[in-house]
């Protein structure tokens, strides 16, 4: 028995792993040897080499710097997700107890008794009597038991399918890691994002500020022509809405504002209640970022090696489900003292014992396991598939916010110089409408130019700035895949 138990033993350490060894499929197209939109472009301002671990401090914006580390400490997306990790990491722990026996014990204490009731007169002999008022009497006898032991149970994992579950089950802890940072990355780009709109929209605000202002004086004109017997009222009518419309975009603009102020309290877990940013200018540079090579993002993207791992949680849980096939071999043993006094209750002559192996095995299910295993390989086929879409996509956010990068900075340079012949064609205009040779309209087409580039030039900015967050987010911040956890440690070998 004891030769029996240790070759079991020695089984369940080196016994097989049964289904395939992971190997990492490759991406649905090998990446290239540098991104397309990278190509003449190379920008150079000095925050172009930041370090991206805090990378929000490229700004050099302190506002932003204190609300971006706040997301840490209170987003609540982010401690959901920390929360899941660490049910993961919970569960590896649950699955790595299978490898090792249980021992259970037990103890009781009883007492059995029979009574019977008999007429006056009967003769027997009692250990507890009773007389009722009827004068018949009950008689009960009862005696005290006492028993106690224990049971150890090992299943001993020949096949390797508790192994196959440790490893499948720590690859999905390792992706719900990836997960966390993903989550990590993605509000700190939120944040990043509201908070450069809402520096946009106060700049706005100061626009419609001066149109305004601008506008009102354009108005007084008008009277004063009209006043002098020089100008219809129709002058005065256009002026007027002019003036309104520029009010109204005053107000509104308000309402954008506060609308970024409310998401940015919300990412910080804070009530939007509570929560405020004074005003203050947008940052007076644009970073840009230089991408590096495409291999690199396989490396830097938190969701690509969340979808790697799960694609290795999805290999291992084929070996458990083929594991089904195999019987299962558990080692048992039990001994129970059983005694009708406590004193004599540990002796040898009281006791049952009982030791051995069990197999157990599932010889017919109508085709119940056979459908678990393409089940596993279908998942498996579905995670590969997840995984090369999500380097796809990663790739396409890359280029994307490249594109955007490179063509917004000839973008802004041609919009200011639009701004510029708009402010000078509104000027003239003004000024030839006060010496009566032009019409009020050119005034007005004009002015409404003019604001319409402002406005533009001021989008173009936005942009560029989230563009330059967005290249970030979308190179996966300041993030490698060496910041994963490192796999669980499986019967002295460690499985990646």
């Amino acid at each position: 028995m004891r030769r029996a138990a240790v070759l079991l033993c020695l089984g369940s350490l080196t016994g097989c792993l049964v289904g395939p060894d992971y190997q990492r499929p490759p991406p649905a197209a090998p990446p290239t040897p540098a991104f397309k939109e990278m190509v003449d472009f190379r920008p150079a301002l000095p925050r172009d080499a930041v370090d991206r671990g805090p990378w929000w401090q490229m700004y050099g914006d302190s506002t932003l710097d204190r609300l971006a580390a706040q997301v840490d400490i209170s987003n609540q997306n982010l401690k959901a997700a920390e929360a899941a990790y660490r049910q993961a990491r919970a569960l590896v722990r649950q699955d790595q107890s299978g490898l090792y026996p249980t021992i259970t014990a037990n103890a009781s204490v009883q007492q059995t008794g029979q009574g019977n009731q008999r007429g006056s007169g009967a003769t027997f002999v009692t250990t507890t009597t009773t007389t009722g008022a009827t004068g018949s009497t009950t008689t009960t006898t009862s005696t005290g038991q006492y028993s106690g032991g224990g049971a150890l149970s090992w299943e001993i994992d020949v096949w390797g399918t508790i192994r196959r579950t440790i490893e499948a089950d720590s690859a999905a802890a390792q992706a719900s890691a990836g997960d966390l940072a993903a989550a990590r990355l993605s509000a700190q780009a939120d944040v990043t994002t509201n908070y450069l709109s809402l520096r946009i929209s106060e700049q706005r605000t100061r626009l419609y500020e001066a149109t305004v202002a601008a506008y009102a004086r354009s108005l007084q004109i008008a009277r004063n022509q009209v006043d002098a017997g020089i100008a219809s009222r129709v002058d005065l009518t256009q002026a007027q809405t002019l003036y309104e419309q520029a009010r109204s975009l005053l107000v509104a603009e308000g309402i954008v504002r506060a609308q970024f102020e409310h998401a940015i309290a919300v990412l910080i877990g804070r009530a939007p209640a509570e929560f405020s940013v004074a005003p203050g200018p947008p940052p007076a540079e644009v970073p840009t970022i230089d991408a590096g090579v495409p291999s690199a993002l396989l490396e830097r993207r938190p969701d690509i090696a969340s979808a790697e791992r799960q694609m290795a949680a999805a290999n291992a849980r084929i070996g458990v489900a083929q594991g089904a096939y195999y019987p299962n071999i558990t080692l048992g043993a039990s001994i129970t003292f059983l005694s009708g006094a406590l004193g004599t209750l540990l002796q040898l002559g009281s006791s049952v014992w009982a030791v051995g192996p069990q197999l157990a095995a599932t010889l017919l299910d109508g085709g119940a396991r056979a459908a678990q295993v393409e089940g596993a390989r279908a998942a498996y086929d579905a995670t590969v598939a997840t995984y090369r879409q999500t380097v796809l996509t990663a790739f396409q956010q890359v280029e994307d916010a490249l594109v955007q990068q490179r063509i917004l900075v000839q973008q802004e340079q041609v919009q200011r110089a639009a701004v510029a012949a708009a402010r000078e064609a509104e000027r003239l205009s003004l000024n030839q409408y006060r010496i009566g040779t032009v019409p009020f309209t050119t005034v007005v087409q004009t002015q409404t130019s003019a604001l319409q580039a402002e406005q533009t030039l001021l989008n173009v900015r936005l942009n560029r700035l989230l563009a330059s967050a967005n290249l970030v987010r979308a190179l996966g911040g300041g993030w490698r895949d060496t910041d994963l956890p490192p796999p669980v440690p499986i019967g002295g070998l460690t499985k990646r």
